[in-house]
């Protein structure tokens, strides 16, 4: 596992979504987790109450907001 000093970027509400957008950070050169409280798997339902975070390092904070902000920015309203 990856050893993050954790500064929670944003909240999603799926682990799929917080898949994506960890793989998108890291694809960038960033380190990234995602953090689900769903009783370690065995209830997902609670990720989609609770949120799932992503999470990175301090200093990657203000690129892993941008390039998150950017993918929002050109993503298809609906």
């Amino acid at each position: 596992m990856d050893n993050i000093e954790g500064v929670t970027v944003a909240m999603v509400g799926s682990q799929i979504e917080a898949d994506l957008a960890v793989g998108l950070l890291r694809s960038n050169g960033l380190r990234a987790v995602a953090i689900a409280d769903d009783a370690g798997g065995l209830d997902p339902a609670l990720s989609v109450t609770d949120g799932v975070q992503i999470q990175v390092n301090p200093e990657d904070e203000a690129a892993a907001r941008a390039l998150l902000a950017e993918v929002e920015k050109d993503a298809p309203q609906g």
